[in-house]
């Protein structure tokens, strides 16, 4: 009797380890992949997931989190011994696509020429960047709104600008405004999620704009609850402990310039109907207001620069609804004191930033970053935005996104905020 109990249970064990085999592994790779990592992946010490410290959390997991650690940590790599990226040079003498002289003068590339002192200070660069966001972030006497909470503390639905491409091992954090438009596309090609008559894309431009935006193309930290259940958080720190992680960022007053440019002097009327109205309302004292954007632009309400300002510096907005994406702070929108971040791109060095990455992620080869639009906001014209914004509500709106202007390195615009 007892040898059949134990029998039956013996069965019952393997069956569950197989199914959390099946489910873990398979969902998590893909059907057709088995690589979860490029070169650029190195191994780390527990400390460097942020809310871990070594000997606390991650050695303390319990044993079935010890089982989808290995699990995960068994897939071959290409080079585990590649160092840090910032802290070695990685190799030299991959080849470009030929591409014509005209389109080099639209993109900005040179990919002929000081391509070793390109990397050189491009590496400098992002170890200058990484520096600046680790004091910062460790500065007690810096602080802001969720800076000490840990990894575990944010919500499930805080996670949704973390994109994750398993093929490749990269996590990209996309922060509107910020060319996130075409690194969704570069996500999309790494990751094979879109498929074009069953083949996946393997140019970014080739992506339809209504596809690059639609969440259900992505797979975001936010939708692992769903998949992995209780799993869900020991698998995003495992990821983030071994996935390249990346983002970027843009002066932030910039930011808000470009952002009202496109949702308020474009005609848009999913915006124009949760934001505009509202703030002809509150803020120009209109009445009897257009339903429809193309009504409003028509009879001359359009919303100001000055009233989108005013919208984001009035403490009533925050208690009925957070922050659109488009004009929220970054670090609510990627956790960079909770993320530990390896490449830091700048939307004022794009070109630079994106032609080293996709290098150093050892993808250069297969596609270009797609080109730049050189009509895009530009930081010189800050004083001329900001000229008719009284002084009180620019030194509001100041200590709203300090802690971007801070952790990323942007100079206090001080020209705006004195008389």
């Amino acid at each position: 009797m007892t040898k059949a109990r134990l029998l039956r249970l013996s069965v019952v064990l393997v069956s569950i380890f197989m199914i959390l085999l099946i489910i873990v592994y398979w969902d998590n790779v893909g059907t057709a992949h088995f690589y979860l990592h490029t070169s650029f992946s190195r191994p780390r010490s527990p400390g460097a997931i942020p809310g871990i410290t070594v000997g606390e959390d991650w050695e303390a997991l319990p044993d079935v989190d010890e089982f989808l650690a290995k699990l995960l940590s068994s897939s071959p790599r290409q080079n585990n011994s590649l160092p840090r990226k910032t802290e070695q040079l990685l190799g030299q003498g991959s080849h470009k696509p030929v591409i014509s002289h005209l389109e080099e003068k639209v993109r900005g590339y040179d990919w002929s020429t000081h391509k070793d002192r390109s990397s050189l200070d491009q590496e400098k660069l992002q170890v200058e960047r990484q520096r600046t966001l680790r004091e910062f972030c460790a500065n007690s006497s810096f602080t802001f709104p969720t800076k000490e909470r840990s990894f575990d503390d944010i919500p499930n639905y805080e996670l949704n600008h973390l994109i994750v491409d398993d093929r490749h091992g990269v996590i990209y954090c996309y922060v509107p405004k910020v060319a996130c438009t075409n690194w969704k596309r570069v996500m999309i090609v790494l990751s094979e999620s879109l498929l074009d008559h069953g083949v996946p894309y393997r140019d970014p431009l080739d992506i339809p704009p209504e596809h690059v935006h639609n969440t259900s193309t992505h797979l975001t930290f936010n939708k692992f609850w769903r998949r992995y259940g209780k799993f869900s958080r020991h698998l995003m720190k495992i990821k983030l402990k071994k996935y390249t992680k990346f983002l970027f960022v843009r002066d932030p007053f910039v930011r808000l310039i470009s952002a009202f440019r496109s949702k308020f002097e474009l005609e848009n009327e999913e915006f124009y109907r949760r934001f505009a109205i509202p703030m002809l309302k509150l803020y120009s004292n209109h009445t009897n207001i257009p339903t429809s954007v193309s009504e409003a632009f028509k009879a001359g309400f359009r919303v100001s620069f000055s009233d989108f300002i005013q919208y984001l510096v009035d403490p009533r907005t925050e208690k009925i609804t957070p922050f659109n994406e488009h004009w929220r702070q970054i670090y609510r929108l990627c956790h960079p004191c909770q993320i530990d971040y390896d490449f830091i791109g700048k939307l004022e060095t794009l070109d630079e930033d994106a032609a080293y990455l996709l290098q150093l992620l050892k993808v250069d080869r297969l596609f270009r970053f797609p080109p730049s639009y050189r009509n895009r906001t530009a930081s010189s014209w800050e004083d001329n935005w900001f000229a008719k914004i009284p002084l009180a509500w620019k030194q509001q709106l100041y200590k709203i996104y300090e802690a971007d202007f801070v952790l990323f390195g942007y100079p206090k615009p001080e020209n705006l905020l004195k008389d």
